[in-house]
């Protein structure tokens, strides 16, 4: 574990209004105040990315499978003032080298999750921390059954019951895992990425800027340097997509240690990703959903998931 600081002002801090942000707006992800590398195995190493403000309330980031934690950035970057920001992108995706096949599995993402958790409060101290997770990180916070949180905020994650629509949950994912394994692997450019987006329901709703910031994150030049390729191939993507129909099942949120807000898409709509859980097993946490809003809600109306989250977070006492 190697931690970095870098001096200086924090840029996250920084005020945008989202709703009249004109087409081709342009997200920048700032430098860290502070870098935390935290080895997983023998051959894997995570970066944990310090931003916001040190003396606040500590808040934890990952994202979902396939993706990134820079995409968020519209989202996060509205917490900078007021709470301390770590974020981190999932073994093989992001910012991180792609490692072993065989290891890209639920159960080492839980254990990596641990481990890096563990490894922040050693780095920066104990201290109220909030964890602040989408879909598939979601589903490995809840997995990991540790107690070291506050509280926490999941989006859209991808709960199943064992009840008769456990077929259709499964039914989606082995869908999706296919439709994965069929995508595209090589853009000539990442713009070429940003305009195929542009044309996939499931990006129909996102902020100005993010389809162009989405591919700069999860696209790396090729070792040929003539076409950009996914940060997180197709296959691994794919074989999250196929665990996630076995661990679902196994979620019984009344297990949960601490307050926990649970933000999902709007149940109205076409589904964007998996199947909602059944919104009867909700009762023993604090749920609500976003009008209007599909599986990539942070991505769509971030300024409202950050509003509801500081609500939660202030009804607890956390702010």
């Amino acid at each position: 574990m190697i931690a970095n600081r870098a001096p200086g002002t924090d840029p996250d801090r920084q005020e945008t209004d989202l709703l009249s942000a004109p087409e081709g707006v342009l997200w920048e992800v700032p430098q860290p105040l502070s870098t935390c590398d935290v080895q997983l195995d023998e051959h894997t190493v995570t970066t944990v990315r310090q931003h916001g403000n040190p003396s606040g309330p500590r808040l934890v980031f990952s994202h979902g499978n396939g993706l990134a934690i820079d995409p968020y950035y519209p989202f996060w970057s509205m917490l900078a003032d007021d709470f301390d920001l770590m974020v981190y992108d999932l073994r093989n995706h992001g910012r991180n080298k792609v490692g072993a096949l065989r290891d890209h599995n639920i159960p080492t993402l839980i254990s990596d999750h641990d481990l890096i958790l563990s490894a922040v409060v050693l780095e920066y101290g104990k201290k109220p921390t909030v964890g602040v997770f989408h879909s598939l990180s979601a589903l490995i916070t809840l997995l990991s059954f540790g107690d070291a949180y506050s509280a926490l905020v999941l989006f859209d994650p991808p709960l199943c019951k064992p009840t008769a629509s456990e077929q259709e949950f499964i039914r989606s994912a082995e869908r999706m895992a296919a439709m994965i394994r069929n995508r595209t692997v090589r853009f000539r450019s990442e713009q070429q990425l940003a305009e195929l987006l542009a044309i996939f329901p499931g990006f129909a709703r996102v902020v100005p800027g993010v389809r162009e910031l989405m591919a700069r994150s999860t696209l790396r030049q090729s070792a040929d340097g003539e076409a950009y390729e996914l940060r997180c191939p197709r296959e691994y993507e794919a074989q999250i997509a196929e665990y996630v129909r076995s661990f679902s099942p196994l979620l019984d949120l009344t297990t949960l240690t601490c307050p926990t807000k649970v933000i999902g898409a709007d149940p109205t709509l076409p589904y964007t990703y998996l199947p909602t859980f059944d919104l009867g097993h909700v009762s023993t946490v604090d749920y609500d959903f976003i009008p209007d809003a599909s599986h990539l809600l942070q991505l769509e109306q971030p300024e409202q998931c950050a509003a509801m989250l500081r609500k939660f977070l202030s009804d607890q006492g956390i702010l």
